[in-house]
């Protein structure tokens, strides 16, 4: 719990108390790889701090797997639309890797928001944080060519390679196997000369 509470002084010096309280709400889990958090028609009841491990964030679209996000250790996970509007989700998460998490309900957040308005400030931060890396990564979509997506992504998260199996890398990217493979030669290639 360290990391986690690391982080959250990181953004505000939080209270004793406040910290306290977290400690207390704080859920540990200990989960295996594959294992689902959330799945479509679900409410996403949790948010989630990556202690260790690894997890990606999905849509089926016409049958095929649309990864829109990987979260790994220092990182929160949550599927935001359904965790705040309370609605049920149309997006899967699940652990690419064992993982220890600490987790807080939703019930269990909006209390620390009212018991602790220092509290608000870290909630705050973390929805600002998330959601520049969302418009970030919507416009690489958009505007970036599939080698200078790939080139950002190592640049952002260099173990990504040894992570994260190629399908998904592909299926995150908007692109094939096939190029993903072709992108990485070329760019060995570049490294050699």
């Amino acid at each position: 719990m360290d990391a986690l509470l690391h982080r959250l002084r990181a953004l505000y010096p939080l209270s004793d108390r406040c910290l306290q309280t977290i400690t207390q709400l704080m859920r540990r889990e200990e989960l295996p790889a594959r294992r689902a958090l959330l799945a479509p028609g679900q409410v996403a009841g949790r948010i989630y701090f990556v202690e260790s491990g690894l997890a990606r964030g999905y849509y089926l679209h016409e049958g095929r797997e649309a990864n829109t996000w990987f979260m790994h250790e220092g990182d929160f996970l949550i599927s935001i639309v359904s965790f705040l509007t309370r609605t049920v989700s149309q997006e899967f998460i699940e652990l690419l890797e064992d993982s220890v998490l600490y987790s807080i309900s939703y019930e269990q957040l909006q209390q620390l928001y009212c018991d602790f308005p220092e509290f608000n400030y870290v909630g705050r931060m973390l929805t600002e944080h998330y959601y520049v890396l969302s418009e970030q990564r919507t416009q690489q979509l958009r505007l970036l060519r599939a080698e200078q997506r790939y080139a950002q992504l190592v640049h952002t998260f260099p173990e990504v390679l040894q992570r994260v199996p190629l399908k998904h890398l592909a299926s995150y990217l908007g692109v094939t196997p096939e190029t993903i493979s072709r992108i990485r030669a070329q760019a060995a290639g570049r490294e050699r000369n």
